[in-house]
């Protein structure tokens, strides 16, 4: 039976299992190293003091010293390995979990969209360049450090031993008792800040209606049970760390009178009796580190699982051959789509093929399918059942990142980045000038944006600030009409354009007709109808009338809403 093949997450990890290897031979000599405090202190204690050798004293110091700065050095290196590793990481993983995050939203209309992942990415790089990470290096030496005891008297042996099982099971109750509360306030907090992102992406309809107030009591709501639920994780963690912490000193102490007893006793010199203290507390230090470090490492393991259900639940996209440049003829096949986040279809068994270079508009009252249709049209919501097929390929086989050139887009919302107008025409690419500004003048806000300060290089907002809502959609038509569209998707294009601006999408849809681009426009207004070939009927999510504009105008004056069969007008 073959093994279950890694994820991407445990390959990233894998590839830095090298540097991984090389921190543990570093923590080796570092651990190592830690013993020198205990053997300088009996050197100096059963050798310099009792020889009274200023010599001895000096040497055993400067080795002392020496040492310690090798420790450190090796400390510094280990750290710079855990640094390039959380880098590593990033690279490996960052692209890949950009286009997860966008995937996702993409496939549940909107509803996950959040940097999330993004976030989880970076705050397990921060663990990782954190201490808290060495601590689980320096435990396995743990055993080491009690064998080192057991050498020196056997009861200094079995005190460090119950003095660690003592710590290890404060660690384990310290797991037990904070991972669920730990846990709840992340899963509270993440959706107290997907509302408040929500709510201030709509910010004017809350101050127009009075909303406020109700939705920063919903907030204090959400954020009482994150901080209750975070109190209650910290108040254990708290209590158990200054237990052990209350431990960790009473038993240091202890270790000294119990070897002033050895001491006088004659079981062992004096020089032991300081070492053995000191090598305790470095025997004890991780334990104590773990606990001190456990909130860390629990958000550490809620990240990466999060990562890790991501990148499986969200495939990476398989390589695609490139096909030729499309034409723009569409043929669209029985086809059924339901929303990404599931439900019921909203448009079932609709048939029709459109030429390349012809317009058509799509109609039909609200509810109907159209954006539906629409999304369907560009691949970005996949069908239950049927085909879009762009050139006679499946839409879903372009490559996206090639076709994108050849799509023209406007949504009914429109959104535009953070960036200079000539960026969000030129939708982020390299800027070609001339195209820019034939796009804008086709949507006819060329003259509106040489009125700007800063004409083209006006920076934005994302939600368009200081821009109306008819200049954000002339911008957006820009945006869909740059460069050489071969199929555009126009969603009410004229939803928020006066009378100039209606004129303006008649030209630009003649231009569009002229460069033989495939044309969608859905529209209530029945102004831009005059521009199109052929007319698309939806009624309940199903194809009532396709064909010439006029003819199934003529089939509409005696067809009510009410009737919805399926009945094509053939050219």
């Amino acid at each position: 039976m073959s093994a279950h093949p890694r994820t991407e997450l445990e390959s990233a990890l894998a590839a830095c299992k090298g540097s991984f290897l090389s921190v543990g031979f570093f923590s080796f000599f570092v651990n190592l190293l830690m013993l020198v405090p205990s053997f300088y202190m009996l050197q100096v204690y059963d050798r310099a003091v009792v020889s009274a050798s200023l010599s001895t004293l000096l040497m055993l110091t400067l080795i002392m010293l020496l040492l310690m700065v090798t420790m450190g050095g090796l400390e510094w290196v280990r750290s710079r390995i855990m640094v390039r590793i959380s880098t590593r990481l990033d690279t490996l993983l960052g692209q890949r979990l950009f286009d997860a995050s966008f995937k996702q939203a993409l496939n549940t209309g909107g509803m996950n969209a959040t940097a999330q992942p993004l976030s989880d990415l970076n705050a397990l790089r921060q663990f990782l360049t954190g201490n808290g990470l060495f601590a689980f290096f320096d435990t396995p030496w743990i055993p080491i450090y009690l064998a080192v005891m057991f050498i020196f008297h056997p009861w200094y042996g079995w005190m460090g031993v119950l003095s660690a099982v003592f710590l290890g099971v404060l660690a384990f109750v310290n797991e037990k008792l904070t991972r669920a509360p730990l846990q709840a306030a992340n899963r509270e907090q993440m959706a107290a800040t997907a509302f408040t992102n929500k709510s201030l992406r709509n910010a004017e309809v809350v101050e127009s209606m009075g909303m406020l107030a109700s939705l920063r009591q919903r907030w204090n709501g959400q954020t009482h049970k994150v901080l209750t639920l975070q109190s209650l994780a910290s108040d254990r963690a708290t209590t158990i760390s200054a237990v052990s912490r209350t431990f960790r000193q009473i038993v240091q102490s202890l270790v000294l009178g119990l070897g002033a007893y050895l001491a006088i006793n004659h079981e062992i010199s004096s020089g032991l009796m300081i070492a053995g203290s000191i090598l305790l507390g470095r025997a004890l230090a991780p334990i104590d580190q773990l606990i001190g470090v456990w909130k860390g490492f629990l958000g550490a393991r809620s990240q990466y699982a999060r990562l890790h259900e991501l990148l499986v639940k969200i495939a990476a996209e398989p390589e695609r051959m490139s096909l030729p440049a499309p034409e723009g003829a569409i043929r669209v096949e029985g086809l059924s789509v339901a929303p990404p986040h599931g439900g019921k279809p909203i448009i079932r068994g609709v048939d029709f093929q459109v030429s390349a270079g012809e317009v058509v508009g799509i109609i039909g009252p609200s509810g109907a399918g159209k954006s539906t249709l629409a999304r369907a049209l560009l691949g970005v919501w996949p069908s239950q059942a049927g085909t879009v097929r762009l050139d006679g390929a499946d839409i879903s086989q372009w490559r996206r990142d090639e076709l994108g050139q050849y799509i023209g887009y406007l949504p009914q919302d429109i959104e535009l980045f953070e960036g200079s107008i000539s960026q969000n025409i030129s939708r982020f690419g390299p800027a070609d000038a001339p195209a820019v500004v034939a796009a804008a003048r086709m949507a006819g806000v060329h003259e509106l944006v040489l009125q700007l300060p800063d004409g083209y290089d006006t920076v934005i907002g994302a939600n368009g600030g200081g821009l109306s809502g008819g200049q954000r959609q002339r911008i957006g038509l820009a945006r869909a009409l740059y460069g050489e569209p071969r199929l555009v998707v126009l969603d009410e294009p004229n939803s928020n354009l006066d009378d100039a601006g209606e004129k303006m999408l008649a030209e630009a849809l003649q231009k569009l007709r002229q460069s033989r681009a495939t044309v969608f426009v859905i529209t209530h207004r029945s102004g831009v109808l005059a521009q199109v070939d052929k007319l698309l009927v939806l009624n309940q999510g199903e194809l009532s009338l396709f064909g010439p504009r006029d003819k199934v105008l003529a089939r509409l004056q005696g067809v009510t809403p009410a009737i919805h069969p399926a009945s094509a007008i053939q050219p």
